[in-house]
């Protein structure tokens, strides 16, 4: 199926597509505020900001808050477009899988 060419794996998991939906929606968001939007342990949710650091849809900075160490994270350009392309592509299976024309 054409469609599914389109799909990015790095955001074929819910949870890194959970991800940067919300930095796309929001911005930036904190290490803390996804572990209590996510309901993730923090190694997993470790594990899968890395996942798409590693490909680039991530940056991140550190900052301090009430001497307490505090990330934050948000999309990079190439995780916006790459995003994106994935929600396009989504959009294309689920057409042909409902028969719906595509807009």
């Amino acid at each position: 199926m054409k469609a599914l060419e389109g799909l990015d794996a790095a955001l074929e998991h819910r949870v890194r597509l959970a991800i940067a939906v919300l930095l796309a929606r929001h911005g930036e968001i904190s290490f803390a505020r996804f572990k209590q939007q996510l309901e993730l342990t923090d190694g997993n949710l470790g594990a899968q900001l890395r996942k798409l650091e590693d490909v680039g849809y991530l940056a991140l900075r550190r900052d301090f808050a009430d001497r307490k160490p505090v990330t934050w994270y948000s999309l990079t350009d190439a995780g916006r477009a790459a995003l994106e392309r994935h929600l396009q592509a989504l959009q294309h299976v689920i057409a042909q899988a409902t028969g719906t024309p595509m807009a």
